[in-house]
């Protein structure tokens, strides 16, 4: 169900209450968010504005990661959500953001790519402190 961000509904400078003077707008329409899991790779692609396409990712058992000293990439699988500071639950839930660390084959990672937005997820790995 899409979410609508138009502002109509907000209130003036001075508190007082807008008037709706026209409808909702198609171009106002906004949805929900991903929230990847970990598991089989699951891609939803999604029409945006303007005719442009958006590739999700529902689900994904798999991590480009890279080693910052090497400069390499290689795929590896996720095993679990370390720590994702975007949400206290999502670590719980085993939900993938940018930002989360993630514990992978390799070792520890952190997502450096959106995988809601942008189809793949994309990692750096980070040293044990």
């Amino acid at each position: 169900m899409p979410q609508w961000h138009g502002d109509l509904h907000k209130r003036k400078k001075t508190g007082g209450k807008k008037k709706a003077y026209r409808g909702k707008r198609a171009y106002e329409m906004g949805g929900n968010p991903t929230e990847t899991k970990i598991g089989e790779k699951k891609l939803k692609i999604e029409r945006c504005r303007g005719g442009n396409i958006k590739i999700k990712v529902l689900s994904c058992d798999s991590a480009n990661v890279t080693d910052p000293k090497t400069g390499k990439s290689q795929k590896a699988k996720i095993k679990k959500v370390l720590e994702n500071p975007a949400n206290r639950d999502y670590q719980r839930r085993g939900i993938l953001t940018k930002g989360a660390i993630i514990e992978t084959e390799i070792g520890l990672a952190k997502i450096t790519s959106r995988p809601g937005q942008n189809g793949v997820v994309n990692a750096v790995l980070i040293e044990k402190s």
